[in-house]
C-alpha cells in the first residue's frame, strides 16, 4: 500500500506540525491542496484542539493528523530554576523585568488520559508522536479509534523500536530538521544523522513506510528523498513564510534575512535541543548550555524577554525555528506551496 493510501490523502506528503506558527488554516490548505495538513497539540488545551479540529471540519473533508508530544514531565529543581534565573539577570535589568514576577510552568504538554479521551472523541484519520510514544495503554486507546500512527525516529534504534510498538510509519528526522529533535533513546546528540544517511538505513532496517523529513523545501529535496527509498516526506520551514502560517512578525523577518542560513541546535528556550536561526540570546548563551532546566521547565524563564523583545520589533529572545534550509521557504500560498512540492514526486 503507498503511503497516500494508507494517510488517506491524494499525495504522500506531510505538513509537519509546527506548534507556535501555525493553526488550523495551514493545515486546511494543505489538505486542500492533496497533503495531509497536521495540527500540533502540545501547546493547545483540549478546548483549543476541539476547536481547531472543528475548524478543519468546517473546511475540508480530507483527513489531518494530530500531532502530540511524549515527553515525561521532570521534577521541578528550585535551585536549578534560581541559578538559571540569576544568569539572566542582566537580560532582566537591561529590560526592566522583575524576576519574581516570571510565572514557572512546562510551556509544553505530554500525551495523557485526557488526550487519549480527546483522540477518542474526535476521531482524526492520523496521529503522530514526537520523543517516542505514550504509555502502551494510552497507544493501545488511539490504536482502538482506527488513526494511523506516525512517529518521528533520529536513528535506527529508535525507529525499530518503533516498529516494534506497532505504529504504521515512521518519520525519519535528519538532523537538518528546524525545530525539535526528536530523539528518545539517547540524548548524545553525535548519534544523530543528516537526513541522506539517515532514510536509506531506516529504508534497510524497517517492514514500515519511511517518510523523510528534514531540509526539503522544493520538488527536487522531494525527489531526492524519493530516490533513497522514502515512501513520502514531511515539510516544516518551507511552509512558515506561508500567509495562512501564524509565522510572528520577527520571525519571518529573520527567515528572510541572509542569517536565515545560519542555524544551530539549542536549549536555551525549553531546555531540549532544538534547530533554530542563531540570534543574540544563542550567541551570548551558547546554544547548548548545561545550566538550563530541564525540558520543558526552561520556557518560562525566557519568555518575559521573549515578549518585550518582540514588542520592539526583534526576535533577540525568540526561538526562531527553521531548519538547515530556511532560505527555501516562500512567502506563497499553502496550496501552491504544496502543489510545487508534488511535481517532486512525478517519474518516482
Amino acid at each position: 500500500m503507498s503511503l497516500a493510501a494508507l494517510l488517506g490523502s491524494d499525495l504522500p506528503l506531510i505538513q509537519a506540525p509546527m506548534a507556535g506558527s501555525q493553526g488550523s488554516a495551514l493545515a486546511i490548505a494543505v489538505c486542500a491542496a492533496g497533503g495531509l495538513g497536521s495540527l500540533p497539540c502540545a501547546m493547545l488545551s483540549a478546548e483549543a484542539v476541539r476547536n481547531e479540529v472543528a475548524a478543519i471540519r468546517a473546511a475540508t473533508v480530507q483527513p489531518f493528523n494530530l500531532n502530540f508530544f511524549c515527553h515525561s514531565l521532570p521534577a521541578p529543581d528550585a535551585a536549578r530554576d534560581a541559578a538559571w534565573r540569576a544568569q539572566l539577570a542582566p537580560y532582566y535589568a537591561e529590560f526592566g523585568i522583575d524576576p519574581a514576577s516570571i510565572a514557572a510552568g512546562p510551556g509544553r504538554s505530554p500525551f495523557t488520559a485526557e488526550s487519549a479521551e480527546l483522540v477518542e472523541a474526535l476521531r482524526p484519520a492520523v496521529v503522530s508522536f514526537h520523543f517516542g510514544l505514550p504509555a502502551q495503554e494510552l497507544l493501545a486507546r488511539v490504536q482502538a479509534t482506527g488513526a494511523k500512527l506516525l512517529a518521528s525516529a533520529t536513528t535506527v534504534a529508535e525507529a525499530l523500536w518503533l516498529q516494534e510498538r506497532g505504529v504504521d510509519a515512521v518519520i525519519a528526522q535528519g538532523l537538518e530538521a528546524g525545530g525539535h529533535r526528536g530523539h528518545f533513546l539517547s540524548d548524545d546528540l553525535s548519534e544523530q544523522l543528516g537526513l541522506f544517511a539517515l532514510v536509506p538505513q531506516l529504508v534497510r532496517a524497517l517492514r514500515l513506510p519511511v517518510i523523510a523529513a528534514g531540509g526539503i523545501a522544493d520538488a527536487q529535496g522531494v525527489k531526492a528523498a524519493m530516490v533513497l527509498g522514502a515512501a513520502g516526506v514531511q515539510v516544516g520551514s518551507a511552509y512558515l513564510l506561508c500567509p495562512e502560517s501564524s509565522t510572528s512578525a520577527v520571525h519571518r523577518a529573520a527567515l528572510q534575512f541572509a542569517d536565515a542560513g545560519h542555524t544551530a541546535l539549542t536549549n536555551l528556550f525549553t531546555g531540549r535541543p532544538a534547530r533554530g536561526i542563531v540570534n543574540r540570546f544563542m550567541r551570548e548563551q551558547g546554544p547548548l548550555n548545561a545550566a538550563v532546566p530541564e525540558f520543558p521547565l526552561a520556557t518560562g524563564a525566557v519568555a518575559p524577554l521573549r515578549a518585550l523583545a518582540e514588542s520592539r520589533g526583534n526576535g533577540d529572545f525568540s526561538p526562531l525555528w527553521a531548519g538547515q534550509n530556511a532560505h527555501g521557504g516562500r512567502p506563497m500560498r499553502a496550496g501552491e506551496l504544496t502543489r510545487q512540492l508534488a511535481v517532486g514526486f512525478s517519474g518516482i
